[in-house]
């Protein structure tokens, strides 16, 4: 019998123990090696401390599987401790099972990155700038100045409307102009009014067209591009412009308008007045038909 096949005690033998301490020690580097290319892919996603956490949990998770999964090697039986360790797990678990899964969440979240700081965003029905994303739960600030706590299990699984991934954004009007004006002209004068501004893009082609006959007025679409940080205050600047610039040039955007028809004539009789009278006299004004 070799030295390495010495019994130490029970079936251990000198040979189960080098076994066992040499494919610790593997899953030492390997855990830290994993944790170094993690560390590496998250640093400028995560911050210092959520990614600690993240790192901690990647480290001591590979080594006590692999520490379980060595513990025949030692003679050590943990059949009835797994036993007793799942039952508490699955209770565990399902007490834990929401802080778990915003934790997993979020660590896709991290590497995925949907959402940023400071990027506009519709989740649900909240819709507002992100102000934190941490390993828990996303912070979202609504426009009227709220906080809004989102879990990241929540924001994981839910359809994201982000308004400031793209560096343009493009918005629409529709102006109506009245039938009686030169629709021509109007074309003309909101192209120039666009041209004018700083922040409207010539690349995508901003378009200006007749798209269609309403009730009261020709429908003019308006579609123009901006950078998405400035997009709200284009919109709105741009549209007030455009208003005015159409009123300088004689033409109005008209109001509701019914015509309406009768099938018999009407008469319309208003008596003469005599000096000293005045519209507040009364029957001054008559409609209808003689009788």
């Amino acid at each position: 019998m070799s030295f390495l096949d010495t019994v130490i005690y029970g079936d251990v033998t000198i040979r189960s123990i080098l076994v066992f301490l040499v494919l610790m020690t593997a899953t030492v580097i390997f855990a830290k090696l994993i944790t170094l290319v993690l560390k590496r892919a998250l640093i400028d996603k995560l911050k210092k401390n959520v990614l600690d956490i993240i790192l901690k949990v990647v480290y001591y998770t590979i080594i006590i599987a692999v520490f379980v999964g060595l513990t025949p090697l030692l003679g050590i039986n943990l059949s009835g401790l797994l036993l007793a360790g799942g039952i508490t797990g699955i209770i565990i678990g399902f007490a834990l099972q929401n802080i778990v899964a915003n934790l997993v969440s979020g660590i896709f979240l991290a590497i995925e990155r949907p959402v940023k700081i400071g990027d506009g965003i519709s989740l649900g029905s909240v819709t507002g700038v992100v102000e934190d994303v941490n390993i828990f739960s996303t912070i979202i600030r609504t426009y009227d100045g709220l906080f809004v706590r989102v879990p990241n299990s929540t924001v994981f699984t839910s359809n994201i409307t982000n308004y400031t991934a793209h560096v343009a954004r493009r918005f629409e009007y529709v102006v109506g102009i009245r039938y009686s004006d030169d629709a021509q002209k109007a074309i003309e004068i909101i192209k120039k009014v666009i041209e004018e501004h700083p922040f409207a893009l010539k690349k995508p082609e901003p378009q200006v067209f007749v798209d269609s006959l309403g009730d009261n007025s020709v429908n003019i679409v308006v579609r123009v591009w901006a950078p998405s940080q400035e997009w709200y205050s284009v919109k709105m600047d741009l549209l007030w412009k455009i208003k005015t610039r159409l009123e300088e040039g004689g033409i109005q955007i008209p109001f509701p308008q019914r015509v309406v028809w009768f099938a018999n004539d009407l008469q319309l009789r208003t008596p003469q007045l005599r000096p000293g009278e005045g519209p507040e006299s009364k029957n001054q004004d008559y409609i209808g038909g003689e009788g």
